[in-house]
């Protein structure tokens, strides 16, 4: 829990100073960002999966 709330925090500041400074929002649009993130999480378990199936 203290992950998720260290990742909102940063976000948050990260926000902050970007828009601060008159820069564009460092992230993708909203649904390809969440689209993206899900993959990269997918192939992690994946990857778990594959490895303890085939290689242990």
């Amino acid at each position: 829990m203290i992950e998720l709330i260290l990742a909102l925090v940063t976000g948050f500041v990260v926000g902050v100073i970007f828009t601060a400074l008159k820069l564009p929002i460092p992230a993708p649009p909203v649904l390809s960002g969440i689209v993206g993130i899900f993959g990269v999480y997918l192939g992690s378990v994946g990857y778990n999966w594959i490895v303890e199936r085939f290689f242990s």
